[in-house]
């Protein structure tokens, strides 16, 4: 099988944006609010719900005020709307506390501050702002939501079936409401995060086509290398090989050859 320069890419760190962990995490916050959602319709499936007495004479002829009951004790829709409220927190924990981490970590993302004017920084800015304001928006209404359910709820677990003159219940839908804020909460965070992802790409990018046009750049505008000599060895009899760096060489052969010349002409 062939190699490919993405083979031989380091991979990202867990802290980073893009990473397994990271992708493992926005899963883990969608299914936060999926949870939270459904705890939420259970919570409201099983709701208390009032039962009105009617009204009646007493003993001295005056008559007497209507009396309500509760329909339950509320401890089913306490507890799944309890469940819930930490679902969706723990799920806002997780997804900004990892994108503070990975936020802090990225080196792309500081050219924002370096060029705040260009045209992709502002349309960022704006983005991830938008994201950011909604996603705390929709949490906050969303908790309020299932605490004014929890108060309410938690008022009527003892003594619930005895006729009182004050009943206090929650509107039908409240809760419902607060799974639908649930939901749009982790969709909102989640393109919080695909936006910033889409932002260190892009320049990632730009760091990239900078690097190759600098490196061009570099090695055209370098003067020309000389030539290198090359070093040329020869080996003569008796003798050990002798690095020269010309080629116009006699051995010692030739020159003992020439003395043996001249003096038999002498």
């Amino acid at each position: 099988m062939a190699v490919t320069h993405a083979d031989l890419a380091p991979g990202r760190k867990s802290s980073e944006l893009g990473s397994k962990t990271g992708a493992i995490l926005m899963i883990l916050t969608i299914l936060l609010g999926l949870f939270c959602f459904i705890l939420c319709l259970i919570a409201e499936a099983t709701r208390s719900e009032l039962t009105w007495d009617h009204m009646r004479n007493d003993s001295d002829g005056k008559e007497m005020k209507p009396q309500c009951k509760y329909s339950g004790s509320g401890k089913l829709p306490l507890l799944s709307a309890t469940a819930a409220f930490f679902a969706l927190a723990m799920a806002m924990v997780v997804q900004h506390t990892y994108l503070l981490i990975a936020v802090s970590k990225s080196e792309s993302l500081l050219e924002i501050a370096w060029d705040p004017d260009s045209v992709f920084a502002k349309a960022f800015t704006w983005q991830a702002g938008f994201f950011f304001v909604a996603t705390w928006m929709s949490f906050s209404v969303g908790e309020i939501l299932l605490l004014i359910g929890l108060s309410v709820e938690s008022g009527h677990l003892k003594n619930w079936a005895i006729p009182r003159t004050s009943c206090l219940i929650i509107r039908q839908g409240l809760f419902t409401a607060g799974g639908v804020f649930g939901l749009l909460t982790v969709s909102l965070a989640f393109g919080l995060y695909i936006t910033v992802l889409h932002a260190e790409t892009h320049f990632k990018k730009q760091q990239s086509t900078r690097r190759e046009i600098l490196e061009t750049s570099a090695y055209y505008a370098s003067p020309p290398r000389s030539p290198e000599r090359i070093q040329i060895i020869r080996s003569v009899p008796n003798e050990n090989p002798l690095p020269r760096q010309d080629q116009n060489y006699h051995t010692l052969h030739h020159y003992l050859t020439a003395f043996d010349k001249q003096s038999s002409l002498v």
